[in-house]
């Protein structure tokens, strides 16, 4: 219970990562406020939380709206008058083609959502922590936020973005406090891999498996430890790192 009495938001929370690393910090003790735009999964998630003893928060946000990220952090404060973790996990994988056959359109969805999403989020967390002793934000990346991938430009180039975006928050505000940290899955065995095909259709699962030193893909909890780790204060002397949790992927 080494949260307990403290608060954190999590964000893409319907299913995954998010749904696991809200689960773990509640585990942990402390309140959470979850969100994302996908109500059914956001009350599934926050049913499960159910029976923990810590207070939940459900708000149903598009993280590429200021309006909602603003509506969203202001419930926060005032349901509990702080904030100390955030981890913005919310993300989509976006259409599959070459970087001259990718459409604006879903260049500009993924971008929005995957990038300027996760700037929205830190513009609004960062004054909310201020306003006490600082805290602990993690961006979920990608290890493709640090390696190339075929048929992914604006994924990988979102993700890429997000990794130089969190070393900047953390050379602007450690020193108040705020410890700003990226990190990266590899491929992680949750709905969105399910819905790109990578774990449905066998030959393509242990391909990319097979890229895997470790041999396997990883799960939603190995990766929500990694989030609570590192927010805690096991990891008080980290910022502007990113901590890959990708089984190998990137030790080729």
């Amino acid at each position: 219970m080494r949260f307990k009495n403290r608060v954190a938001v999590i964000t893409g929370v319907a299913s995954g990562i998010g749904r696991e690393t809200a689960i773990a910090f509640a585990h942990k003790g402390a309140h959470v406020a979850i969100s994302d735009i996908d109500r059914e999964g956001l009350d599934e998630t926050a049913r499960l939380l159910e029976g923990t003893g810590v207070t939940v928060l459900p708000v149903v946000t598009d993280v590429s709206s200021s309006k909602e990220v603003q509506k969203l952090i202001s419930s926060v404060m005032e349901k509990f008058g702080r904030l100390d973790f955030a981890c913005n996990n919310a993300g989509i994988g976006g259409a599959s083609a070459t970087t001259a056959e990718y459409s604006e359109e879903e260049w500009d969805k993924v971008i929005n959502i995957n990038l300027r999403g996760q700037w929205l989020c830190m513009k609004y967390q960062i004054p909310a922590m201020l306003e006490k002793s600082g805290g602990s934000i993690v961006n979920v990346a990608s290890i493709l936020g640090t390696v190339g991938f075929a048929s992914a430009p604006a994924y990988v180039a979102a993700k890429h973005g997000l990794v130089g975006l969190s070393k900047t928050a953390a050379l602007e505000y450690s020193a108040q406090g705020i410890r700003v940290n990226a990190l990266a899955p590899g491929f992680i065995e949750t709905p969105m891999l399910d819905k790109a095909g990578i774990t449905t259709d066998p030959d393509v699962k242990k391909m990319i498996t097979d890229r895997h030193p470790i041999g396997r893909l990883g799960t939603s909890r190995e990766v929500a430890d990694a989030i609570v780790w590192l927010s805690s204060d096991e990891a008080s002397f980290i910022t502007g790192h990113t901590l890959l949790v990708d089984g190998g992927y990137t030790a080729w």
